[in-house]
């Protein structure tokens, strides 16, 4: 008895449920039919036109360039800051690092090539001229270092953000620019306790290697970013480089060495002369240290004789290295995306 009363319970219980939601339906339905009711009726008159879209797709990012990339000051000041914040994140010496570690290098050449070798001898202010060339290689090494990699860590913001994708390069320039900044301005004091001299040749070879080195830094910041994106063998491949680019410009040395090298070598002296590094160190030499020297015409010969010539064909070259790496950039960019 007991469970006969029970399944009539439940069975009492769902015949009450099935009754609910039907009455609820029907509820639902009656609500739906007076808000339609209720909805003006709009007639369209005419014949029914139907939209075709004929324009080609076009690639999201912008494709302006270096042009495009100088145009936004925000953008390129906050790319800057971007890199400079993670570059000295949880760092306790932070800017330091940028003195510390040229001052050794220095320190080092110095004590080699000028105590142990003795290659300062008859040289005045040898010191200056090692400083001065070794100031520029460092702005050149780690603007090629950090610009190769630069499209690489910053991977999250090129597969998200509109922005050209040359400015991740072209900001890892101005970074080295900021580290190399303050150094310039301890060489420029140097050179004034030392007694440099006014003259309008210093001021055109530093007008000259400085274009020289920013547009070949640039070309090389713009190829390599992009190759290291398709191969990321060349970060490691730039940076075992850069360990003996110090060794392949004459700062640590004289000039004149290479001129005698050239006597029997001239294969070996034309590909060493054709670097634009080495033209470039040899003008900001002949900025910075030639007008320290009181008897100029002796050390004239520390200078190749067609130094202005060959700086002039060496910006030339890099020009034209900048518009090949420019539009390289522009070709593979389009595989940056499934690359990263």
């Amino acid at each position: 008895m007991k469970a006969a009363d029970k399944a009539a319970q439940q069975g009492a219980l769902k015949v009450d449920e099935n009754g609910r939601r039907k009455n609820a339906a029907q509820r639902a339905r009656a609500l739906m039919e007076r808000k339609s009711d209720s909805m003006p009726v709009v007639q369209f008159v005419g014949e029914r036109q139907e939209r075709h879209v004929t324009a080609e797709m076009v690639d999201p990012a912008p494709r302006g360039g270096i042009v495009e990339v100088a145009q936004q000051h925000y953008l390129l000041r906050l790319i800057v800051s971007r890199q400079l914040a993670q570059q000295y994140a949880a760092s306790v010496l932070g800017l330091l690092w940028s003195y510390i570690q040229p001052g050794m290098r220095f320190a080092v050449y110095f004590f080699i090539f000028g105590v142990v070798l003795k290659t300062h001898q008859g040289t005045p202010n040898f010191a200056l001229r090692l400083f001065a060339g070794m100031v520029f290689m460092h702005f050149f090494t780690e603007t090629w270092t950090k610009a190769t990699q630069s499209i690489w860590n910053n991977r999250a913001l090129v597969l998200k953000m509109r922005v050209p994708r040359e400015v991740f390069p072209i900001a890892s320039m101005l970074t080295a620019a900021y580290h190399t900044g303050p150094q310039v301005v301890i060489l420029i004091a140097c050179c004034a306790v030392v007694g440099w001299h006014f003259s309008f040749a210093a001021v055109l070879a530093l007008l000259l290697g400085f274009a020289l080195l920013l547009t070949f830094a640039t070309a090389m910041a713009l190829y390599f970013s992009a190759l290291n994106v398709l191969y990321k063998d060349f970060q490691n491949i730039v940076s075992t480089i850069t360990q003996f680019l110090h060794f392949l410009v004459p700062m640590m040395y004289s000039y004149s060495v290479i001129a005698a090298l050239g006597k029997d070598h001239q294969a070996a002296y034309q590909l060493y002369m054709a670097n634009p590094l080495a033209e470039a160190v040899m003008l900001m030499q002949r900025c910075f240290w030639f007008p320290t020297l009181n008897n100029q015409s002796q050390f004239a010969k520390q200078f190749p004789p067609d130094l202005w010539s060959r700086g002039l064909i060496m910006l030339a070259v890099s020009c034209v290295l900048l518009v090949f790496s420019q539009r390289f950039f522009a070709r593979v960019e389009s595989k940056f995306p499934e690359r990263l």
